[in-house]
């Protein structure tokens, strides 16, 4: 008898726990995070920031126009230039003032051409098989922007009823829209479809996305999808921008621990973190944003060679191996050694120099590999066990087209490590040498100084 019960209870629990005898499994299947598809263009594409006012001598968009070459021999393919908008005059810092103080939305500085060069340079650039994404300002606007005196309730307001810039950074060349206003989105989402429709533009980079309501970007983002598939890139880091808004975003947490690395502030595990949450916590679909330096690090910190010192060249390779969307800051394919005035003309000073060749290669495998490739469409990075983990940092990427190991000693010693695992043996060729080389069970490297090894299957 008591066996019996047993059985019968063992039978309706059974019931209640398994899917299969008792309910269907419809309300449980998963349901996907990312609700739109990037554009095709973007799978394996590298990143390039154009400061236009430093780009070039001239500082113009016709002169920018004629390196369009050079950077498709460079193999990037979306350029990202800074906002083009005139700049306010009113609490301007230095004499041209900050291109993120917009003055109107709709119109063009005149210090930079006219809307018609820059449906010119759009227009060459896409002849070009390259794509352009525009820096939008949305967060904030010049104090003297069109909307002041047109529409002072878009505006936040302090606790004296007055204009004020974003609390507590030292923008004060700016004062703060408020999304609150339905007036304002409206305005704000058909000034972000007038450039794709006028000028051809194929996305944006938001400034400070994170600062302005997410639910505004998704609609702003689902109105632009309904003209064209367009990218758009967050200044932010964040999971939840990934659902519906946004392409990319910022990996500020990847380049703050690179950074401390390269000082000698942390060992190669203090990345395990970041790589943990991009894995686990982020979408596959997520493009992360990697880079050594872009405008704002150029500006304050310095170039990447006075920010990582003798780290810079592995940690731009490491940008391109490991997952993430790579990025350059102009300039920086010609070994550029010194920092851009920010609110004044300082054209980049163009040289041929070997870090041209290095990202040349760099953007050439990662388009060739598709376990290289941005987001879902490239493979996952898997962990190689080493015996040295504090010092050196090891794993592959691998699909059914190929696998690449990759072996980076981030630290200033020469390090003497082994390769454990079954993840690393293989035949591969070696990214700088072109030499074939074989990887045995429990295989002994020596790696000097910041030395890499990318090895290719």
């Amino acid at each position: 008898m008591r066996f019996t019960f047993r059985i019968l209870l063992a039978l309706s629990f059974t019931l209640l726990i398994d899917p299969s005898q008792a309910a269907s499994l419809d309300a449980y299947q998963p349901k996907p995070y990312v609700q739109f598809q990037h554009p095709d263009w973007a799978r394996n594409a590298t990143l390039y920031q154009l400061n236009t006012r430093q780009f070039t001598a001239e500082g113009t968009f016709a002169a920018a126009e004629k390196q369009l070459p050079r950077l498709k021999d460079l193999g990037v393919g979306i350029l990202w230039i800074m906002p083009i908008q005139p700049i306010g005059q009113l609490h301007r810092k230095g004499s041209l003032g900050s291109p993120y103080a917009v003055q109107d939305y709709l119109a063009v500085n005149p210090e930079l051409g006219t809307l018609d060069s820059f449906r010119h340079f759009v227009a060459t650039a896409h002849a070009l098989g390259l794509h352009v994404i525009l820096d939008w300002v949305g967060n904030h606007t010049a104090w003297d922007n069109v909307l002041v005196a047109s529409h002072p309730d878009w505006y936040d307001r302090d606790e004296h009823g007055r204009f004020h810039p974003t609390p507590w950074y030292d923008w004060e060349d700016i004062i703060d829209l408020d999304y609150a206003r339905p007036g304002l989105r409206r305005y704000m989402t058909q000034a972000l479809l007038y450039w794709v429709r006028e000028a051809g533009v194929d996305g944006y980079r938001i400034d400070a996305a994170g600062l302005t309501p997410l639910d505004f970007w998704e609609q702003a983002a689902r109105e632009l999808r309904a003209v064209k598939p367009v990218f758009m890139l967050a200044e932010w880091e964040s999971r939840d921008l990934h659902a519906r808004a946004f392409d990319a975003s910022y990996a500020w947490s990847w380049w703050d621990t690179m950074k401390l690395i390269a000082a000698g502030r942390a060992d190669a595990t203090a990345l395990y973190p970041y790589y943990a949450w991009n894995r686990k916590f982020f979408p596959r679909e997520a493009y992360r944003l990697l880079y050594t330096t872009n405008h704002d690090k150029n500006a304050w910190e310095g170039t990447e060679f006075e920010i990582f010192g003798d780290a810079a060249n592995a940690v731009t390779v490491l940008s391109f191996i490991s997952e993430g969307m790579p990025m350059i800051y102009n300039g920086q394919e010609a070994a550029n050694h010194k920092r851009l005035a920010f609110f004044e003309r300082d054209p980049i000073q163009w040289q041929d120099a070997p870090q041209a060749d290095l990202y040349r290669r760099l953007i050439a495998l990662k388009k060739a590999r598709t376990a290289l490739w941005n987001g879902a469409d490239g493979a996952v990075m898997e962990p190689v066990p080493n015996s040295a983990p504090q010092q050196v940092l090891s794993f592959v990427r691998g699909d059914a087209q190929g696998k690449v190991l990759a072996v980076f000693n981030l630290s200033a010693q020469a390090a003497e490590v082994r390769l454990k695992g079954e993840r690393a043996p293989g035949n591969y060729q070696d990214f700088d040498s072109g030499k074939n080389t074989t990887i045995a069970v429990d295989q002994a490297l020596t790696l000097p100084a910041w030395g890499y090894r990318i090895l290719i299957q």
